[in-house]
C-alpha cells in the first residue's frame, strides 16, 4: 500500500485496540510497579535489588535498541519484522511460566536469581521489539490522528490491565501456593501476548520504502551522530528526560517502602494494579486529546506531574489511603507517558527514521537510569527512604521545569 487513508487508519485503530487490550491484560500479571517487586521479595531477593527492578528494566531495554534499529534500517516488510521480533518475548514468557508453575522454586536457594535472569531476558526482548514496533506504527497511522490513536490505544491497554488486575487478585488470593500462583500468571502473560502479536496480521501498512535505496552502516551511523550533534530541541528534551528517569527507581521503591511500613498482603498487588490502570486509561485518553489539540509537550507534562505527585504523597502517607493515592498518581504518570512519548518521537523525527530516535533516547538515558538505580538502591539498603523520596521529588521538579521552559512544541509553530 503506497498511501494510507483515513479509513485505513481507523481500520488499524480497531485492531490496535484489541492488541493493546490483550497486551495490557497479560502485563497485569507482570507489572514493574507492584507484581515484580513483590514477587522478587517473596523469593528472597534483597531490597536493594527489588527496588531497582524498574531501573534494571529500563537499562536492559536500552541495550539492544540501537543494534535493533541499525539492523532494521533496510527492512522491506515491516509487518513481518514486527511479528518476528515479538516472538522473542513469547519464548521468554513461556519459559518463565513453565519454570515457576511446574518447579517448586521456593525450595531452591537463590530462586530470585533465576527469576532475575528471566526478567533481564524479558526486558532485552522488549528492547529488540521497541524500535521496530515504532517504525511499524509510523507506517500504519496518519500523523494528524496519532494523538487519538495512541491515546485510545493505551487507554485500552489500561482497560485490559484493569480486567487483568481483578484476575491477578483472584489468583494471588487463591489456595495455589507461592510461587506457582505467579507461574500461572506468567503463562497467562504468554498467551495474552501471543494473541496480541497475531492481531498485527490484519494491519494495513503504507510503503515507505518505495524508490528508497538501501542505507550502508556508515551512512546510518553518520546520520545518527548528526541527530545527536545538530538537533538542539531534541537535546533539550533529552535533558528533561534524564531527570524524569528518576521515577523508574520510584516504581520499585513504593511497593517495598509501603510493605515495610504497613505490612500488607501480597494480594494487594492486584488492588494496586486495578487502581493504577483505571487512572492510566483516563490519563492516556486525555493525553492523546491534549496532545492533538495543544501539543504533545503539554500532554507529556501530565506524565511528569503524575510521578512528582506520587513521590510527594509517599512522603506524607500515614495509612493505606495514602498508598492508594500514590498508585493513582503513578497511573496518571504512566498513562500520559506512552502516547505523549511516542508522538514526540514522531514529531522530532519528522520524515526521518523514527526507530533511530526511539533507540537514541533509550540508549542515552540508560547511564542516568543506572545512576539513579545505584543511588536509590544504596540509600534504601541503609534504610534512607525519606532521602530517596526527596531525590525523586527534586529530580522530577527539575525535569518538569526543563520541559516547560526549554523544549519547543511543534503545535506553537516552532521547529521541533
Amino acid at each position: 500500500m503506497n498511501d494510507l487513508t483515513l479509513n485505513d487508519h481507523n481500520y488499524n485503530l480497531r485492531f490496535n485496540l484489541l492488541h493493546e487490550f490483550f497486551w495490557g491484560f497479560g502485563v497485569a500479571f507482570h507489572t514493574i510497579y507492584a507484581v515484580i517487586p513483590l514477587f522478587m521479595r517473596g523469593l528472597g531477593a534483597p531490597d536493594y535489588i527489588v527496588i531497582s527492578s524498574a531501573g534494571i528494566f529500563s537499562i536492559v531495554i536500552a541495550m539492544p535498541t540501537m543494534f535493533s534499529a541499525a539492523l532494521g534500517r533496510n527492512i522491506s516488510n515491516i509487518k513481518r519484522a514486527v511479528i518476528a521480533v515479538h516472538c522473542t518475548i513469547l519464548v521468554v514468557t513461556f519459559i518463565m511460566g513453565f519454570t515457576f508453575t511446574f518447579f517448586d522454586s521456593s525450595l531452591v536457594d537463590g530462586a530470585w536469581r533465576t527469576y532475575l535472569a528471566y526478567f533481564i531476558m524479558y526486558a532485552f526482548a522488549i528492547g529488540i521489539i521497541v524500535p521496530i514496533w515504532a517504525d511499524f506504527l509510523n507506517q500504519s497511522t496518519l500523523k494528524s490522528h496519532r494523538g487519538r490513536f495512541f491515546g485510545i490505544g493505551f487507554a485500552f491497554n489500561s482497560i485490559g490491565s484493569f480486567v487483568g488486575g481483578f484476575a491477578l487478585k483472584y489468583l494471588l488470593s487463591s489456595d495455589i501456593t507461592f510461587p506457582k500462583n505467579f507461574g500461572i500468571g506468567f503463562f497467562i502473560l504468554f498467551f495474552s501476548l501471543m494473541v496480541g502479536t497475531l492481531l498485527f496480521l490484519p494491519f494495513r501498512v503504507k510503503n515507505n520504502n518505495k524508490n528508497k535505496k538501501n542505507q550502508s552502516m556508515g551512512e546510518y551511523l553518520e546520520k545518527t551522530f548528526s541527530i545527536i550533534k545538530d538537533h538542539t530541541n531534541f537535546q533539550r528534551y533529552l535533558i528533561s528526560r534524564i531527570f524524569y528517569s528518576s521515577c523508574l527507581s520510584g516504581m520499585g521503591l513504593y511497593a517495598v517502602y509501603y510493605q515495610e511500613k504497613f505490612n500488607f498482603e501480597l494480594s494487594e498487588a492486584g488492588v494496586f494494579t486495578v487502581i493504577t490502570v483505571i487512572c492510566a486509561a483516563i490519563s492516556s485518553y486525555l493525553a492523546g486529546k491534549i496532545g492533538d489539540k495543544y501539543g504533545h509537550k503539554n500532554s507529556m507534562l501530565l506524565a511528569y506531574v503524575g510521578h512528582l505527585l506520587a513521590a510527594l504523597i509517599a512522603m506524607n502517607a500515614w495509612n493505606m489511603y495514602g498508598v492508594y493515592l500514590t498508585f493513582i498518581a503513578i497511573g496518571i504518570g504512566q498513562g500520559a507517558f506512552m502516547p505523549s512519548a511516542m508522538n514526540l518521537i514522531y514529531d522530532f523525527s519528522s520524515k526521518n527514521d523514527a526507530k533511530t530516535y526511539m533507540a537514541l533516547i533509550d540508549s542515552i538515558l540508560a547511564p542516568f537510569v543506572l545512576f539513579y538505580l545505584l543511588l536509590i538502591g544504596w540509600l534504601v539498603k541503609g534504610g534512607n527512604y525519606v532521602m530517596s523520596l526527596n531525590i525523586l521529588i527534586g529530580s522530577l521538579l527539575i525535569g518538569s521545569l526543563t520541559l516547560i521552559f526549554l523544549v519547543n512544541d511543534s503545535k506553537k509553530g516552532k521547529v521541533i
